[in-house]
């Protein structure tokens, strides 16, 4: 469950092209109707409308509610044909803004990005309400503090955001970021890399420090969040693009109000929403699929009062980081990087 490296090249491109339409089956359900007693009638059947929504790495417990609403027919109740897909060699977020998928999964940083440089991306609801990521380390290399980072070796994917975070939160011991060495492990396997090449890395504790437990390989493990307000962003999200949203609202909130549904199972059912990941995702290590949902599934929704809610708060906060940081070359417009209207209502 890594980051996949920021396509902003890619996303820069693909702003100057038609992004595609969605497209319609004739895919029937098969019901039938009956008309007079004497005269039955057969009712015409269902069309479900063709879907395609991108992950942002290989399936894995931030997916599971995509999963769940295929499964178990809240798409298809929704009148949506949904294939989940991966991302190949390109981001998810250059497939949404190309139209190459309708939905997919992002992250609050890459959006924010991206729409700083035209790329029309929207995001329609927080997968997780608060950041599970932070800095991980085996306990061996004791590093119980961001101070502990200097003389140390990190390993990450290249991204600015990397460094200014490590950065923002050394300063508040008054380290000093030159000192870590950073070396670029790219997709690598966080357990490969630390016995190997570096120290600590940047991971989601609900994947890989799980993974950390079941191994026996404790981990110290320091969560972005507890440094910053403004790092408590939300990641993964939900996204799509403007012209999909503008150009079939109705689809999008059948869309959003199925997904919904699918998280909602999750959350109150993690041990069956597990099995149904790894039906969809046979190769996956069943203990760790099953540990990481019982460990996720309540971090869903966590204080929100209902699952996806995104606050302007959080937008801004992070945005402005990013702008301070020089990470941004001009301030976010927060109203239209996330919208909350293609959500159910909280129950």
């Amino acid at each position: 469950m890594k980051k996949r490296t920021w396509s902003l090249l890619l996303l820069c491109c693909v702003i100057v092209l038609t992004a595609a339409g969605c497209g319609t089956s004739k895919q029937g359900s098969g019901s039938t109707a009956t008309g007079t007693e004497s005269t039955p009638t057969a009712e015409k059947p269902k069309e479900l409308k063709d879907i395609k929504v991108v992950l942002d790495w290989t399936p894995n417990t931030n997916h599971t509610g995509l999963f769940a609403a295929k499964e178990l027919g809240y798409y298809k109740d929704a009148g949506l044909n949904v294939d989940i897909i991966q991302p190949g060699s390109g981001s998810a977020d250059t497939m949404i803004a190309s139209g190459a998928a309708q939905f997919g999964v992002s992250y609050q940083e890459s959006i924010t990005q991206g729409r700083t440089q035209n790329v029309p991306l929207v995001s329609l609801a927080a997968v997780i309400q608060h950041n599970t990521s932070g800095f991980a380390a085996p306990v061996d290399r004791k590093i119980k503090s961001p101070k502990d980072f200097e003389g140390k070796k990190y390993g990450g994917w290249g991204s600015p955001v990397e460094e200014a975070v490590m950065k923002s939160i050394m300063e508040l011991q008054g380290a000093d970021v030159s000192k870590v060495t950073n070396i670029n492990i790219g997709d690598a396997d966080y357990f490969t890399a630390v016995k190997r090449d570096v120290d600590f890395a940047w991971i989601y504790y609900g994947w890989t420090g799980i993974e950390a437990q079941l191994r026996g390989q404790p981990l110290d493990m320091l969560y972005v969040k507890d440094y910053s307000d403004k790092l408590d962003y939300y990641t993964p999200v939900i996204a799509s693009s403007e012209k999909v949203i503008a150009s079939d609202p109705e689809m999008v909130k059948a869309f959003m109000s199925a997904t919904s549904k699918g998280y909602e199972y999750a959350i109150d059912h993690p041990e069956e929403a597990a099995k149904i990941l790894l039906k969809a995702a046979p190769d996956l290590d069943e203990k760790l699929v099953v540990a990481s949902q019982k460990w996720l599934s309540p971090r869903y929704k966590d204080d929100a009062p209902r699952w996806g809610e995104q606050k302007e708060s959080v937008w801004k906060n992070y945005s402005d980081w990013m702008y301070e940081r020089k990470l941004l070359d001009k301030p976010l417009d927060v109203s239209k990087a996330f919208t909350n209207d293609y959500l159910p209502e909280a129950k």
